[in-house]
């Protein structure tokens, strides 16, 4: 396969959990990895009690989790983008957010949006650098 057929492939991921979901999990493009967005669920699908910064937690342990799945890993996050149900839970969400980037921050969107999946407070999507297969 030439360098170019090997950048320009498209691959549609979804793990075992997922399936039957109307969208793919994360899509391979290239060099890339777009990751679809995360919730702070737990094993059975619920949004973990403990406010934001345990659903933040466990959405950044979501995250992990998926990029590994796919060959990559949080420090291969080039793009990230948040969303929250309430703005003012910026701060408290942040200050779990940046423990999981070891001192190369990707570079990100945070945006107050109407309602989440679950009654979630927060979902994140990110872009990665896909690791080689």
């Amino acid at each position: 396969m030439s360098d170019h057929d090997k950048k320009s492939k498209v691959e549609f991921l979804t793990s075992e959990g997922m399936q039957g979901l109307p969208f793919s999990e994360a899509v391979r493009v290239g060099d890339l990895l777009f990751l679809s967005g995360k919730l702070g669920t737990d094993a059975s699908g619920q949004v973990v009690p403990g406010g934001i910064a345990a659903e933040t937690r466990q959405t950044m342990e979501n995250i992990k989790a998926a990029l590994e799945r796919y060959g990559s890993s949080l420090d291969r996050v080039v793009k990230a983008t948040v969303m929250l149900a309430d703005m003012a839970e910026w701060a408290e969400m942040n200050s779990v957010y940046v423990t999981y980037f070891k001192g190369r921050l990707p570079a990100r969107s945070a945006m107050g949006v109407n309602g989440l999946a679950r009654g979630a407070r927060v979902e994140i999507e990110c872009i990665a650098v896909a690791g080689e297969k």
